[in-house]
């Protein structure tokens, strides 16, 4: 199973929020691509990394920060924001592993067809759910779309790669949702990356024994309940 620690992006500091509140952060690093290249330098192959900026805003708001990511060498998949083509593009070229998509998925499904068309697996789908609905524009809207229902429209799209987040759990360090993962894993046939909850090793155990493709952890990192090097 993939281990992917987190770098989230807000005002182009490395942050974690609890439970995706926007006022509820706390400020790890003010470097995110010092954070990159610690990872990378730990022999951390890929890492995840959101504008948080940009998942609010609809437009990508840390650019900067992300190519100096990018300058580190280290394999990132990015999402937060990319709601265009020229945005998806630009984050290929800059040489994004994949592109996370999140409100757009939910909003233009058509759109997001083509993507997955133009683009195939190096184009993933990012969703964020509490309460069996997804949320949008960074964890603030209810869609009113129920989350099973979406996966069951993604896969037929031909989605490679979901990240599947129950907010409820993100940056509490109260385990994943291993319900709601493990039946995800179980009905469809994407990969799935679990995100939220992780507070430790034993997690990362079940996530594996569950037959997940990979697992983000940030909070658990940033507060030293893993060790990256016993990971790799």
């Amino acid at each position: 199973m993939k281990i992917l620690p987190a770098i989230d992006i807000k005002n182009h500091k490395c942050v974690r929020l609890l439970q995706g509140d926007y006022d509820k952060e706390t400020v790890y690093h003010a470097d995110p691509a010092a954070v990159a290249k610690f990872f990378k330098d730990k022999g951390i192959e890929e890492i995840h990394v959101v504008d948080l900026d940009g998942a609010l805003d609809g437009k990508p708001e840390n650019s900067e920060v992300i190519k100096k990511i990018a300058d580190t060498g280290v394999d990132f998949e990015i999402g937060g924001g990319i709601r265009s083509p020229e945005t998806v593009k630009s984050y290929l070229d800059l040489g994004a592993k994949r592109v996370i998509l999140g409100s757009l998925a939910v909003e233009d499904i058509d759109l997001l067809g083509e993507f997955i068309k133009t683009y195939g697996d190096r184009i993933a789908v990012s969703v964020d759910s509490k309460d069996g609905y997804v949320y949008t524009h960074g964890w603030t809207k209810n869609s009113g779309t129920a989350t099973f229902d979406f996966l069951k429209t993604l896969e037929d799209l031909g989605l490679s790669t979901l990240i599947l987040t129950d907010i409820r759990r993100d940056g509490m360090l109260s385990e994943p949702n291993y319900e709601l993962l493990d039946k995800a894993n179980k009905d469809f046939s994407m990969d799935i990356i679990a995100s939220g909850g992780v507070s430790g090793m034993e997690d990362f155990k079940k996530l594996e024994e569950l037959g997940l493709y990979g697992a983000i952890t940030g909070k658990a990192v940033y507060e030293g309940k893993i060790d990256l090097e016993s990971l790799c």
